[in-house]
């Protein structure tokens, strides 16, 4: 079922009840590029550690858009046969509300031209995708409508009232006084005259809009109903009319469910992934770490700096994912699997010793025929990974005594591959462990090789070729990783480098030495530098007290007028901030005394909050009385 702007609100309760009835949900993503710069195959390499890698798809991949979701719940029916509804989005965020900074996405023309070979509908996407906002922007823009009501309600700050009553104070600026008063006469005639119901004022500023409602909600708390409207040239102006007491609570009712309406449309696609994050059900996919890194990115928050604090707050959003290409790439599947690319993955689990589910589609929903291969076609990919995952669960039934043919998606048989997403072209370490420490191979056959930019792979063959095999991982234009198969052949091979001008061999361990040193040596400057910084500050905040302390002790009057003479002999504080400021008290000391506490990372602050949030969620969803909770399901418009 294709999901976009136009049908996503009628649709949506169709949405909440697949996520409701699913055993799991298999996603997949389509971007518009992958790069920001060099692009990230360029980049990477066979010996990246975990942290390297997160790093680099980071920096290079998360201001690609993700334009389309592909999801497909399934459910059980009977446990002999499964029926699938498959839903795929298309989104694409406006900018909704002002204080954020434009939006950019970067591209690459590869991965448009691959797009569009597939048939991909851009129009679909920009003009037609569903918005979505992260949290922090959802937060704010309901600070937006609070604020705003609060206006309307008179709860501001400004206000002010015209001298024939003096209920509240004047605290209008004075070059907007005759404007207010000239608003009050026309509104004075309205409800004097017989004739006319409403008002419509001139389009003006939005302080002067703020000081209206704050003008009218003092002078008339009934009689009338103020609204804001747009001209077809996206001017806003107001438009009093006059009302009783209880047609006045009827707009006012309509107009808060429409800001809720707002609200709920601005929040749009994120509504969904919300739902599935707060079912706490198995989320599928299929080389999956992009798809995770982008959902995370574009509709919860920034990713964090730290790899430790992206894998606690992919866990506090998603608690249980797989991805089935590690899946595949593990045992007991390993020895029987040669090809774990999505498309030959589903043709070998056709055959024996598996067995392909049986599978209906959902009335109202398309139905995808596997015999004739539709890759990359709106819900496919999500289709064949779902199914993929199903063979495979079921296969690890047979193992079991006596077997069984059908495995859940909640049977502990498949608890070993939750959380551990596959990570392309590393050599030895062959997923990220969401849930703990990743692997830490062994590198002591690994050589670390720098030489001139003229260089080709056949040249480090050639260089190499004593050796015996050696595989090869280009770093960049002047170095890359050289494995030996014969690891006490590494040290002859550092030392034949010793007295090479064009070249440098080290080990391993060495080159990982040298970058942690490097990145000590940063950290420290950085904090050096910070505390520098902080202390100049505080002494500058010193003096300053020190300034005013002067000024206030000299200069202030007394009760009766005459001048406070100040005390020659100071308190023990002005005495110890005097001292600062001459310099009697040393650097080191005022360091001591002005303690800096450290920045807590924002990353983990927001994994924090995330998971103290979502505890205070209600199991059934719907529109929560306060901003502050993480998912947010609506269940009416």
């Amino acid at each position: 079922m294709e999901i976009i702007r136009s049908n996503f609100k009628s649709n949506l309760h169709k949405v909440y009840q697949a996520i409701e009835e699913a055993d799991f949900f298999a996603i997949d993503g389509e971007f518009s590029g992958i790069s920001d710069g060099p692009s990230v195959t360029a980049l990477t390499n066979g010996f990246d550690t975990p942290e390297e890698r997160y790093q680099k798809l980071k920096k290079h991949s998360v201001n690609s858009l993700l334009s389309r979701m592909m999801l497909c719940s399934k459910y059980q029916h009977e446990k002999s046969k499964v029926t699938e509804k498959v839903f795929f989005f298309f989104f694409f965020k406006k900018k909704t509300l002002r204080s954020l900074p434009e939006l950019k996405y970067s591209c690459e023309s590869s991965s448009i031209d691959f797009l569009a070979s597939q048939g991909f509908d851009f129009n679909k996407v920009f003009r037609n995708g569903i918005p979505y906002l992260n949290q922090e922007e959802e937060r704010q823009l309901r600070e937006q409508y609070d604020e705003k009501r609060l206006q309307s309600n008179g709860a501001g700050v400004l206000s002010y009232i015209s001298p024939n009553t003096s209920k509240c104070p004047m605290t209008i600026p004075e070059d907007q006084k005759k404007f207010i008063d000239q608003v009050i006469e026309k509104i004075e005639d309205l409800l004097q005259s017989e004739e006319n119901k409403n008002l419509d004022l001139e389009p003006c500023t939005g302080f002067q809009r703020k000081l209206i409602y704050q003008t009218l909600s003092w002078k008339y708390p009934k009689g009338i109903h103020v609204d804001t409207l747009e001209t077809e040239k996206k001017e806003r102006y107001i438009v009093i009319s006059k009302v009783d007491e209880e047609e006045r609570k009827r707009r006012e009712q309509q107009k808060l469910a429409k800001e809720q309406e707002e609200l709920n449309d601005a929040v749009g696609f994120s509504r969904v992934i919300h739902a599935i994050a707060n079912s706490g059900k198995l989320v599928i996919g299929h080389n999956m770490l992009l798809d995770v890194m982008h959902t995370v990115h574009q509709f919860y928050c920034p990713l964090p700096v730290d790899l430790n604090e992206f894998k606690e707050m992919t866990t506090c959003v998603f608690p249980r994912l797989l991805d089935t290409k590690l899946m595949a790439s593990t045992q007991p599947f390993k020895d029987i699997i040669n090809n774990t690319s999505l498309a030959e993955l589903e043709k070998r689990l056709k055959e024996t010793p598996f067995n392909p589910p049986k599978v209906e589609s959902a009335e109202g929903f398309p139905s995808y025929d596997t015999a004739t291969e539709q890759l990359h076609e709106a819900g496919y990919d999500a289709y064949i990974t779902g199914l993929c995952f199903i063979s495979m669960a079921n296969y690890l039934g047979s193992f079991l005594s006596p077997p069984k043919i059908h495995v859940s998606a909640r049977s502990k048989l498949i608890e070993p591959f939750f959380n551990k997403l596959f990570l392309m072209r590393v050599m030895d370490i062959p997923y990220l462990n969401l849930e703990g420490p990743d692997l830490q191979p062994k590198r002591d056959h690994v050589l670390h090789v720098t030489f001139p930019k003229e260089w080709k792979t056949s040249d480090l063959y050639q260089l190499f070729s004593a050796f015996g095999n050696i595989q090869i991982s280009w770093i960049d234009d002047t170095s890359a990783f050289v494995s030996l198969s014969q690891p006490e052949q590494v040290q002859i091979a550092v030392n034949t480098s010793k007295y090479a001008e064009s070249y440098r061999i080290q080990t391993y361990a060495e080159y990982v030495g040298k970058k942690h040193e490097e990145k000590q040596i940063k950290r420290k400057w950085t904090e050096d530098t910070w505390q520098e910084v902080e202390r100049k500050r505080l002494k500058t905040q010193s003096m300053s007290y020190a300034l005013q302390n002067h000024y206030y002790h000299t200069n202030s009057l007394t009760a009766t007028g005459a001048v406070e003479k100040r005390s020659l002999s100071p308190s023990p504080a002005e005495a110890d901030l005097e001292a600062r400021v001459s310099g009697e008290i040393s650097d080191a000391e005022l360091e001591q005394t002005e303690s800096c506490a450290e920045p807590v990372s924002e990353g983990r602050k927001k994994a924090k909050k995330l998971k103290r949030m979502k505890k205070d969620l209600s199991p059934a969803g719907g529109i929560p009385d306060s901003p502050a909770k993480l998912f947010e399901v609506p269940d009416t418009w």
